[in-house]
């Protein structure tokens, strides 16, 4: 069985916050606001994972509206989704994101940020692909105001769980 999941978020950017995708940190003078550490891909890979084993979401697994997940590192809520997904029965077979900003450019660190979703999703980096696109000047994201980002995953229930 397969299962396919979609998955989205935005963060706005402000001054004096990192900018982080899939655990990395990107050179930038803005950072994205959120109640964790605001790493807006590990969000949406979040999504995609709970949606495609429908687990729920990542609002229902770390409320925001808990003091315990403030500043937290969303690589490591990330862990903690694929954990679940895997005690599901299901594995990645793959992950497909696109990043919407103005700023940074992100094909530079495309292949570390790969990684590193890699290393947290146990799985190779050849199953992880990521893309940078601008909004062309239109929408929060195209005024440098806001990141978003769409992840679309495929699970195959393992083997031992068929």
């Amino acid at each position: 069985m397969i299962r396919i999941g979609i998955g989205y978020d935005i963060h706005r950017l402000k001054k004096g916050r990192k900018f982080l995708l899939g655990g990395i940190e990107l050179p930038f003078e803005k950072g994205e606001e959120g109640h964790s550490d605001g790493d807006v891909l590990a969000h949406a890979v979040s999504d995609a994972l709970l949606g495609a084993s429908a687990l729920g979401d990542i609002g229902e697994m770390f409320p925001p509206s808990d003091r315990k997940w403030k500043d937290a590192d969303s690589m490591e809520l990330l862990r903690s989704v694929y954990e679940r997904v895997r005690q599901a029965g299901y594995i990645l077979n793959n992950l497909d994101c696109v990043i919407i900003c103005e700023k940074p450019k992100v094909l530079p660190f495309r292949d570390v940020i790969r990684k590193s979703l890699a290393d947290a999703l146990e799985t190779s980096i050849e199953n992880v692909f990521l893309k940078g696109k601008t909004a062309e000047g239109l929408g929060a994201a195209g005024k440098g105001k806001a990141v978003e980002v769409f992840a679309q995953c495929l699970l195959v229930k393992s083997e031992k769980q068929k």
